[in-house]
């Protein structure tokens, strides 16, 4: 049951993100550089994930999701100079946190990607991957979460979403 703690990141990251979005976009809609960027971070995460689930653990394939790690990092922060004008510091402090737990929730998806592709962790690390069916099933299951997320995000705010329009640019 060790594993379940290696879910802990996904979780806290999961609840930090609805808050985000139930609470504070919903209060204040988005405009449409947000509705357009958004989109574009939740697949920067979706990237990794699905990198980690197709192609098989090497040396050379860490050096690639390093790679598309980091620069998923920093595109979630590419809005936050335009943030501070639209939302308030509580937001801005949640967001504090959703960049927190960004690279940690991306190093815990390859570190179990290396774990599944048999590489040789040290033990004080492996101790929280002691079940492979059902780390591999969870990452599926959050690639899946995530795709679903995405298109929320592109349907909900820019097709469904109404009130957005009241949002001074």
């Amino acid at each position: 049951m060790m594993w379940l703690l290696a879910l802990l990141p996904f979780t806290f990251q999961a609840v930090v993100i609805g808050v985000d979005e139930v609470y504070f976009h919903y209060k204040r809609g988005l405009p449409k550089w947000e509705r357009i960027g958004h989109p574009i971070d939740t697949f920067s995460v979706l990237n990794c994930m699905i990198f980690a689930l197709i192609v098989p653990f090497t040396p050379g394939s860490l050096k690639v999701y390093l790679v598309l790690a980091i620069l998923s990092c920093l595109m979630v922060t590419k809005d936050e100079f335009v943030h501070k004008h639209f939302c308030p510091a509580s937001e801005s402090w949640l967001h504090a946190l959703l960049f927190t737990l960004h690279p940690i929730t991306l190093a815990m998806v390859g570190l179990i990607w290396a774990f599944l592709g048999g590489a040789d962790l040290p033990s004080w690390i492996a101790v929280l991957f002691d079940n492979k069916i059902a780390l591999k099933t969870f990452l599926y299951l959050q690639s899946f979460a995530m795709t679903a997320f995405l298109f929320y995000q592109i349907i909900f705010w820019n097709f469904i979403w109404k009130e957005n329009v009241a949002i001074k640019h």
